[in-house]
């Protein structure tokens, strides 16, 4: 069964509505690692109640609009589907508490040809459902690897954002718990491979490697604490490219390139030297 385009820029997403809770913001943060230290206060702000305040990067898992993917009519080989790209753009800080209401759609679907897979681009709108103010919008890449060759255009990717050929001028090194995946689960990707070694060995995976977006997390505190001194209110949009896995317990490197309001980086693995998370862009005020 081939992709069919018109079908996919008018798949018929269900408004998503979800309602969170200040539990359900503390342990986002602990899931994508803060906290770490847990004398230190600056951090504290996001897995305390006092004076809670939500990550920026949380914004990721609100509405969620599920593995639609793997719907049969769909079209896609969703077996061998990758999350190859995410970005988000904050227009106001989430609340550490509420309800949200997000509406997804399919914005373009690439060709890449027949060995090469598929792209598709989506966007997703986060409101607050009380006040109706737009919180968030988060667009990410499918990479669709089963399923090119059906003869749409080649053309409407995202440009790659190219990083600084000089030294970093920062870098922020953040160690992650053996058990991080089972903690970043919690806010809503259950999905086996992160849990299961039986499961992760089957995918080709020595043990159950930690979720792309929690790797995002993670790059996402190295911003935040590098370039906006834990104000979250400063942090307003990140993109990225995911390129390797991480293995829980890991620590991620994130080589910081600053230049005024816009922020370039990477993030590595350290104990095997390999770049996991690339061509990152963020903006900061």
């Amino acid at each position: 069964m081939a992709i069919d385009v018109d079908k996919l820029l008018n798949w018929p997403f269900e408004e998503v509505v979800q309602s969170y809770s200040r539990r359900d913001t503390i342990l986002y943060a602990l899931g994508v690692g803060l906290n770490m230290d847990p004398t230190d206060e600056q951090q504290l702000k996001f897995t305390y109640e006092e004076n809670l305040q939500a990550l920026p990067t949380m914004a990721v898992v609100l509405a969620t609009p599920g593995f639609w993917v793997k719907h049969p009519d769909s079209g896609i080989d969703w077996v061998k589907v990758l999350h190859g790209e995410q970005g988000i753009r904050l227009h106001k800080l989430p609340p550490p508490e509420g309800t949200v209401v997000a509406t997804t759609k399919v914005v373009n679907v690439i060709d890449k040809g027949a060995d090469r897979g598929a792209l598709l681009l989506q966007e997703r709108t986060v409101c607050d459902r009380e006040t109706g103010e737009k919180l968030a919008t988060l667009t990410s890449t499918t990479f669709a690897r089963g399923d090119g060759g059906f003869g749409g255009s080649s053309e409407g990717g995202k440009p790659v954002h190219r990083l600084p050929e000089r030294e970093p001028d920062e870098v922020c090194d953040l160690a992650t718990l053996p058990q991080a995946a089972l903690i970043y689960r919690l806010s809503g990707d259950y999905n086996p491979l992160h849990a299961d070694p039986k499961v992760a060995t089957a995918a080709g995976f020595k043990a159950p490697i930690l979720h792309g977006l929690c790797t995002l997390g993670v790059a996402g505190h190295a911003i935040l604490r590098t370039c906006c001194d834990y104000d979250p209110t400063r942090f307003k949009a990140l993109d990225l490219r995911f390129s390797a896995p991480v293995y829980p317990g890991e620590t991620i490197r994130t080589e910081i390139w600053r230049d005024d309001g816009v922020v370039s980086f990477r993030s590595r693995v350290v104990e095997r030297d390999v770049v996991v998370l690339n061509n990152g862009r963020a903006e900061v005020a």
